[in-house]
């Protein structure tokens, strides 16, 4: 599994059979812009704005005064898994005043993969909130910062209140293979739902 070069492979092979549409959501800065970047076998189309200072009084900057951008609308990117299966991610805006394109953004998806950040754990809490509320699967990666406090899986499946069927697990949002890794964990939970819904 991987994908082509971002110069290679700009229209799908004729074997693809099946595309599916994935969101990737978390709070504010937690790394969706890189995740969809790093994994885009395309050019990766972002809508990225300069932050102003009014922006301030919106948007908490703490423990990430350097930012200078944000997402406004969303990021798209695409990965082919296989022959057969590509996914196309949308990666939506993680301030709350964006939650009703989140919602329409969420239209045809077949499942969502949320990052964390052990340094901001509480502003997660909304995130998953809105995947449930919409019955939306999901699993869950903690995005490894660097200098971020590291804490046991188990520790932060029950700060987060997860299922133990949901799956959680780490990634580096800057690290292709790991990016990969996740998603992988995610498109294996989604085939496991469709097949227990099968066999009842």
């Amino acid at each position: 599994m991987g994908s082509a070069p971002a110069s290679e492979g700009l229209y799908l092979g004729d074997s693809v059979k099946t595309a599916v549409k994935i969101l990737v959501v978390g709070h504010f800065a937690v790394g969706k812009t890189t995740f969809v970047g790093t994994l885009s076998e395309i050019r990766p189309l972002r809508t990225e704005e300069r932050m102003t200072k009014a922006g301030e009084f919106v948007d908490d900057l703490t423990g990430i005064e350097d930012k200078t951008t944000t997402t406004v609308a969303m990021d798209f990117g695409r990965l082919t898994l296989s022959d057969h299966l590509v996914l196309y991610l949308f990666g939506a805006p993680g301030q709350q005043r964006f939650t009703q394109l989140w919602h329409d953004l969420s239209l045809g998806a077949l499942g969502a993969l949320v990052l964390v950040d052990t340094n901001r754990l509480e502003m997660s809490f909304d995130v998953v909130d809105l995947l449930e509320k919409r019955g939306l699967p999901y699993a869950v990666a903690v995005n490894q910062f660097d200098g971020a406090p590291s804490y046991p899986l188990p520790e932060i499946r029950e700060a987060l209140d997860l299922l133990p069927q949901t799956p959680l697990i780490t990634c580096d949002a800057r690290d292709h293979d790991s990016s990969v890794r996740a998603l992988i964990a995610l498109v294996d939970h989604l085939l496991s739902l469709g097949q227990d819904s099968h066999d009842r």
